[in-house]
């Protein structure tokens, strides 16, 4: 019987709680506050902070805290607008950090 392999995701590294879907990774190649960071299309399980605009690596957005739905912890930020052409693509999209994310059913 073969067994029933569900998607692989990522938990709050605190709590378990899922955030997020591997699927869902755009990209391996950012950093947050802690190091090592991925890019999400998506988040789920989690609340979004206020807005606030912040000077990051690549310039001037808008970006809100993203907290685990479950335990609070601070997971990332996600980045609601970019004021350089260039950076367009992150709008809307998730910064989870590794150092606060755990893999879970691989």
């Amino acid at each position: 019987m073969a067994e029933m392999i569900g998607p692989r995701l990522y938990g709050c590294s605190n709590c378990r709680n899922h955030v997020a879907l591997h699927d869902d990774i755009i990209s391996k190649a950012f950093h947050g506050r802690n190091g090592r960071a991925f890019l999400f299309s998506h988040a789920m399980n989690v609340t979004v902070g206020p807005k606030e605009d912040r000077q990051l690596m690549t310039g001037l957005h808008t970006v809100a805290d993203v907290y685990c739905g479950d335990c609070h912890e601070i997971l990332g930020w996600k980045y609601e607008k970019a004021y350089e052409e260039t950076q367009k693509y992150k709008e809307g999209k998730f910064i989870l950090e590794k150092s606060k994310i755990v893999k879970e059913n691989w």
